[in-house]
C-alpha cells in the first residue's frame, strides 16, 4: 500500500476497445482503487468488429451479438477492477489489411474533434488529476489504438483551454499525462529468460527473435509496483471470455513467476504540470496532497 494518503485522487484511462482496460494496467488499476483512488476508463469504441480469440466461445451466433456479449463483459470487469466507465460511442474500426478499407464512420475515420470533444466532455466531468493512454504507435498498430492515441493527447491538451470546445463544461487541467509500457523487450525478455531457466516453454521467443530498438525501452520512466494485485488482473481479463483464451498467451507465464521476476507495470511520463523526480514509482509522484476538487 502507498506511504501516502490517496483518496481525493482521480485517475482516467483511455482505451480503444473492452478488454484493454483489463490487458493494459489492469494491476495498477487495482493498486489504486484498493489505496482509495477513484479510477474511471474511457472506452472509445463498443469492440463490434472484434474476433473470436478463445475457441469456447466460437459458437453459432456469438458475432451476430457480439457487441452486446462485450458490453457484458465489459461490464464484469469494471466489477472486478472496481472502476467506474463510459463508453464514447464510436464504432470499432476492425483491422483490415489494407487501411484505405476501413469502414464508414468508425473511430478511425471519423473526424478527430467528434471524439476529442467527447473526451474533453468526460475529462471535465471526472477531472482527473493523472490520464494515461497509448503512445503514438498505440502499442501495436490498430487503428484504433493509434486514433486512441491522437484523441487523448487532443483531448488533454484541450480540457484545460476555455476556449476549445466551450460548451463541454468547466475546464480542467489534468496534471499529468503516461503512455502504458505493458509489452516492453526488457520486460518479455526477462520473462522469456526465467521461463527457460525454469525449463519451461516460452510465449515471447518469436517476439523477441526482431531486431530490437533500445531507444523504445528508454522511454519507460514509472514502473509501479503492483504484483499483490495480478490476479485481479487476471480475473478481469477472464471477464472478457470472447477476447481471452484461459489457456492462451496471457497465461502461459506462471502468475508467481511474473511476480518474481517483473513486479511491476510499466509507463512513460508523457507530460507533467508538476515537479517529479525520474524514475518514479507511482503515477501520483510531485502531485500535492490534499489535492483541489
Amino acid at each position: 500500500m502507498s506511504d501516502r494518503p490517496l483518496a481525493g485522487l482521480r485517475l482516467m484511462h483511455v482505451h480503444a476497445h473492452p478488454d484493454d482496460e483489463s490487458s493494459k494496467g489492469a494491476a495498477s488499476t487495482a493498486k489504486y482503487v484498493a489505496e482509495g483512488v477513484d479510477v474511471h476508463v474511457a472506452t472509445c469504441t463498443g469492440g463490434e468488429r472484434g474476433s473470436i480469440l478463445n475457441p469456447a466461445m466460437d459458437r453459432p451466433g456469438v458475432l451476430e451479438d457480439i457487441a452486446a456479449i462485450r458490453s457484458a463483459e465489459m461490464d464484469r470487469a469494471r466489477e472486478i477492477l472496481g472502476i467506474t466507465q463510459d463508453w464514447l460511442g464510436f464504432v470499432d474500426s476492425g483491422m483490415p489489411d489494407d487501411p484505405a478499407d476501413l469502414p464508414v464512420g468508425s473511430f478511425a475515420v471519423v473526424p478527430l474533434e467528434q471524439p476529442v470533444e467527447a473526451l474533453v466532455r468526460l475529462i471535465r466531468t471526472f477531472r482527473p488529476h493523472v490520464m494515461t493512454t497509448y503512445d503514438e504507435r498505440g502499442g501495436y498498430p490498430h487503428p484504433d489504438h493509434i486514433r486512441c492515441h491522437e484523441v487523448s493527447m487532443a483531448a488533454y491538451a484541450a480540457a484545460s483551454d476555455p476556449t476549445q470546445f466551450p460548451d463541454a463544461g468547466e475546464p480542467w487541467q489534468v496534471l499529468k499525462i503516461y503512455y502504458q509500457f505493458t509489452f516492453s523487450r526488457a520486460r518479455m525478455a526477462a520473462l522469456h529468460q526465467a521461463m527457460l531457466d525454469r525449463g519451461l516453454e516460452s510465449p515471447y521467443a518469436e517476439w523477441l527473435s526482431h531486431p530490437s530498438d533500445p531507444a523504445w525501452d528508454a522511454r519507460v520512466t514509472t514502473r509501479v509496483p503492483c504484483a499483490d494485485y495480478f490476479d485481479v488482473r487476471d480475473a478481469a481479463l477472464l471477464a472478457h471470455e470472447t477476447q481471452i483464451d484461459p489457456h492462451g498467451f496471457w497465461f502461459a507465464v506462471p502468475r508467481e513467476v511474473q511476480q518474481e521476476v517483473w513486479p511491476t507495470e510499466d509507463f512513460q511520463l508523457v507530460d507533467s504540470k508538476v515537479s517529479t523526480s525520474i524514475p518514479e514509482d507511482d503515477l501520483f509522484a510531485g502531485i500535492p496532497y490534499p489535492v483541489a476538487d
